[in-house]
């Protein structure tokens, strides 16, 4: 995966700060950490695929909306930018532990997954901040993925409308959500 993803990166992510923001993902753990704790893609390697998942999911959703000239209303760059790194805010995130667990009437030691949060900022809102520490978003980027959680967004649970005033001014952020949303429950195993 890790190779999918680095060569859809290359290919259409030019901007300043990609090269820098590509070798941070490539030292940090974003390769091998999990995309959750224990719903999709819940194992080593996870936020990678479900990452490039998003993205192929997001291609799909903009050429069936805009058609075969696509690109004239979003660039494959800020296509491909909204759905490789929506989820950057989960490097450094989680941490493997063990816990006994009873397999066949035997205690036995098994991984899972736990929360180690370094850096509170939220979700969406966290991976613009890291993003744009290497590289700027435009405006419409931004808010695909600082919103892209939808009504999942705590901010959007305490009561906060400022998520549908963005789906209301930017298309793009309904189709990330709605590309998170098939990724996650339509093309990745939550059971593997």
């Amino acid at each position: 995966m890790k190779t999918e993803f680095t060569n859809i990166f290359n290919q259409y992510i030019k901007r300043e700060g990609a090269k820098e923001l590509l070798e941070y993902l490539t030292k940090s753990d974003f390769f091998t950490t999990p995309a959750s704790a224990k719903f999709h893609c819940a194992y080593q390697g996870g936020l990678a695929e479900h990452s490039v998942n998003v993205y192929k999911r997001l291609v799909k959703i903009v050429q069936s909306q805009y058609g075969d000239e696509w690109e004239k209303v979003f660039s494959h760059e800020t296509v491909a930018i909204c759905g490789l790194l929506h989820d950057i805010c989960k490097v450094d995130y989680y941490c493997e532990e063990t816990r006994n667990t009873k397999v066949n009437g035997e205690w036995t030691e098994k991984p899972y997954y736990t929360i180690k949060e370094i850096l509170p900022y939220g979700h969406g809102e966290k991976s613009v901040y890291i993003i744009n520490g290497f590289m700027r978003l435009s405006r419409g980027e931004a808010m695909a993925i600082n919103w892209h959680m939808g009504g999942f967004d705590d901010r959007v649970r305490g009561g906060s409308y400022s998520m549908s005033a963005a789906f209301e001014k930017e298309p793009l952020c309904v189709m990330l959500h709605t590309a998170d949303l098939i990724a996650t429950y339509l093309d990745e195993n939550r059971n593997k």
